[in-house]
C-alpha cells in the first residue's frame, strides 16, 4: 500500500541528498518498550502475524513472485533483505540495512552503495558485494522479476562498493532502486528461470529462518547469526486465515498479535473490550483505484472508462464498503489529497471526481460514443455487442468485495451490464499479474514521492506476465518518456513541471480510476509484545502488509 505523501521539496531531498536516517542497524533501533513492561526471554516469544486472508498457499518463498507464500503473507523481508529500508509513514527517513551508505553520480545514471561487512547468509556463508551485483544483473536479465521496471544496464563491485548503472537518471527512484531483495549468488545462479523458481528452502540474510510449512501457514525462528544481533522475538508464526471474519475472531481471542486487514466493527468488538492492549492505527497512505484492462474490450474504450468513473458512487464505497475508514478520492489525477496538494498541477485542480455517482452523465458519454441502449436495458455497440464487464477481487477481502458489489450496481444504473466475481486471493493475484481480467480494484504502492505512484501505475516495462505494476497494461511511449524525465529531476520546480503532463494524462485518459484514499490497516495487541509504531511514534506505517515490516519485528520486545 502507498504512502502518506510528502512535500515536493522533501521528496527530492530524499533522492538527491543524504536522507534523514533514524538508525544505522536493526540492532540499534529503540524498542519503544513501556517502562512498566516486564521483558521475557526471546527464545520462547512467538509473534503471530497475518497480513491478508488466503485460502491456501504454495511452498514458495521466492521474493520476486507476487503470488509466492512469503509475499502473500507479508514475510519476505524477514528472510530476504534490501540495501535500504524506508519509513513511508515519515518520509524521507530511511534505515541503512545491507548498505551503510550510497552516492549518486552527477547524472543520476549510476549509484554506488557501500555494502555492509560481517553479514552472513542463513546457511553460514559470507554475504559479499558479489551477491549484490548478481542480484541486480539477475533483474536486468529477467524482466519478469524486475517488478519496478528498473532500467539497469550494468552492475559491478570494487572492494566493498557496488555500482549500479541505469539507462536513464533515477534520482527520484531511490526507493525502488534500494529496495531490491538481495539473494545469494551461489544458490540463485543455478535455479534457471528465477520467475519460475519454487524457493522452498530459502537462504537469506534476514533475521528469521524457515522451520516448518503447511498449506495452512508457516513458522520461522530467530536467526542466531543475524548481523544485527539475534532478534528478541524468538519465533514468528504466519497462519493462513480464510476471511476477514476469522481474522477478527482471532484478534478478539488474543490468538493474533498483529494483523493488517479491513475489519468491520473493530472498535466495538476488538478495541472496546480491552483498550489497554487492543490497538489500531490507520495511517492514510495510498489511492485505491479500479484498474481497467486496456487490452480487452470494453475497458479499452475511453468512453467506457469515463462512464465507469462517472457512475461510481464513491461515497457508498467509502462509507459502506470501507466502513468510513477510507475517504473519497477527490481528484482524477489520483494523487492523495491533501497530502500531495503541493504537487497538484493547476491544469488538473478542477478535474474532480464524482462523489456520489452520476448515471445520467455516464449514459450521455456512452451515447455520444455511439453506444445504443437495447431492449434489455443495457448499452450495445454499433455492431450489437452487449456492453458487459466483470469486476473481480478476492471474496475474502471483504471491503473490496463490497466495493465491487456496489460498483457493479452503479454501472448497471448507467446501462452497463456489470457483475462482481469474488475470487480466491491466489487466483486473483495470478490473474492480475498476467492480465486475465477486465476491471479490478487494487491499492497503490508505498512510496516517498509521487514518482513511485505514477511509475507503478504507468510504466510499460512493468506490464509483464508477472506484473507487479501497470496492471492495466498501458503501453504509452510518451508516458514512459515523461516518467524517465521525472526520475531525473533534481529540483522542486523541475518536478512540478514534469508531473503536470502525467497528472493530466491520468485525469483525462483514466488508465486507472481512483475510488478512495486507502489506509495502512494495522491491528495489534500489546499483551505479548511492546514497541509497536503508532501515530505518535511513526517509525514505520504499522501494517504487516508493508515490505518494511521487518523493521517493526526487530523493534518488538516480548512482555511476560
Amino acid at each position: 500500500m502507498a504512502v502518506a505523501a510528502m512535500l515536493a521539496a522533501t521528496a527530492i531531498a530524499a533522492s538527491t541528498a543524504a536522507c534523514v536516517s533514524s538508525s544505522t542497524t536493526p540492532k540499534s533501533t529503540s524498542s519503544g518498550s513501556s517502562s512498566s513492561a516486564v521483558l521475557t526471554s526471546s527464545s520462547s516469544a512467538v509473534l503471530t502475524m497475518e497480513s491478508s486472508p488466503q485460502n491456501t498457499i504454495t511452498d514458495d518463498f521466492n521474493p520476486f513472485i507476487p503470488s509466492s507464500a512469503v509475499t502473500l503473507l507479508g514475510a519476505t523481508s524477514l528472510v530476504y533483505e534490501p540495501l535500504l529500508q524506508f519509513d513511508v509513514a515519515k518520509p524521507p527517513v530511511y534505515y541503512k540495512w545491507l548498505a551503510t551508505g550510497y552516492k549518486w553520480s552527477k547524472s543520476g545514471k549510476s549509484i554506488t552503495f557501500t555494502i555492509r561487512s560481517g553479514v552472513k547468509w542463513s546457511n553460514g556463508k559470507a554475504f559479499t558485494p558479489a551477491d549484490v551485483v548478481f542480484t541486480y544483473l539477475l533483474l536486468k536479465r529477467n524482466p519478469g522479476i524486475n517488478t519496478t521496471g528498473l532500467p539497469i544496464t550494468s552492475a559491478s563491485s570494487s572492494g566493498s562498493d557496488v555500482t549500479v548503472n541505469f539507462a536513464s537518471a533515477q534520482f527520484s527512484n531511490l526507493q525502488n532502486v534500494a529496495s531490491v531483495y538481495i539473494v545469494p549468488k551461489a544458490i540463485w545462479s543455478s535455479v534457471g528461470n528465477p520467475g519460475r523458481y519454487l524457493d522452498s528452502k530459502p537462504i537469506g540474510s534476514g533475521p528469521y529462518t524457515l522451520t516448518s510449512f503447511t498449506t495452512g501457514g508457516f513458522t520461522m525462528q530467530a536467526n542466531a547469526q543475524y548481523w544485527g544481533g539475534k532478534p528478541k522475538v524468538g519465533k514468528v508464526a504466519v497462519p493462513v486465515y480464510a476471511s476477514n471474519n476469522t481474522v477478527l475472531s482471532a484478534l478478539e481471542a488474543n490468538q493474533l498479535d498483529w494483523a493488517g486487514n479491513f475489519l468491520s466493527g473493530l472498535q466495538s468488538t476488538f478495541v472496546a473490550p480491552d483498550p489497554t492492549h487492543h490497538k489500531v492505527w490507520f495511517a492514510p497512505v495510498n489511492t485505491n483505484a479500479f484498474f481497467p484492462n486496456l487490452k480487452v474490450w470494453p475497458t479499452n474504450q475511453l468512453a467506457v472508462r469515463k462512464a465507469i468513473s462517472l457512475a461510481l458512487n464513491r461515497t457508498a464505497i467509502s462509507t459502506q464498503g470501507e466502513a468510513g475508514l477510507e475517504p473519497v478520492a477527490t481528484n482524477a489525477s489520483g494523487l492523495v489529497l491533501p497530502n500531495f496538494k503541493s504537487l497538484l498541477a493547476p491544469s488538473v485542480k478542477s478535474m474532480t471526481l464524482s462523489p456520489t455517482g452520476n448515471p445520467a452523465a455516464a449514459k450521455q458519454v456512452l451515447k455520444q460514443a455511439g453506444f445504443v441502449i437495447g431492449s434489455d436495458g443495457f448499452f450495445h455497440s454499433s455492431s450489437g455487442q452487449l456492453l458487459a464487464l466483470t469486476i473481480t477481487d478476492p471474496a475474502s477481502y471483504t471491503d473490496y468485495a463490497e466495493d465491487g458489489t456496489i460498483a457493479a450496481a452503479d454501472l448497471q444504473k448507467a446501462g452497463i451490464d456489470a457483475t462482481f466475481n469474488g475470487q480466491s486471493v491466489s487466483a486473483w493475484s495470478a490473474d492480475i499479474a498476467d492480465g486475465n481480467f477486465q476491471l479490478s480494484q487494487h491499492w497503490s504502492v508505498s512510496s516517498i514521492s509521487a514518482y513511485q505512484l505514477y511509475n507503478n501505475w504507468l510504466n510499460s516495462a512493468l506490464a509483464t506476465s508477472n506484473a507487479a505494476g501497470d496492471f492495466e497494461r498501458l503501453n504509452n511511449s510518451t508516458m514512459d518518456q515523461d516518467l524517465a524525465k521525472l526520475a531525473s529531476d533534481t529540483t522542486q520546480s523541475e518536478q512540478l513541471k514534469d508531473l503536470a503532463p502525467i497528472e493530466k494524462y491520468v485525469a483525462t485518459q483514466l488508465p486507472v480510476i481512483p475510488t478512495v484514499y486507502g489506509a495502512a490497516f494495522d491491528e495489534y495487541n500489546t499483551l505479548h509484545f511492546t514497541g509497536w509504531p503508532s501515530a505518535s511514534n511513526p517509525y514505520e506505517s504499522g501494517t504487516p502488509n508493508a515490505l518494511t515490516n521487518e523493521v517493526i519485528v526487530l523493534r518488538l520486545r516480548p512482555v511476560r
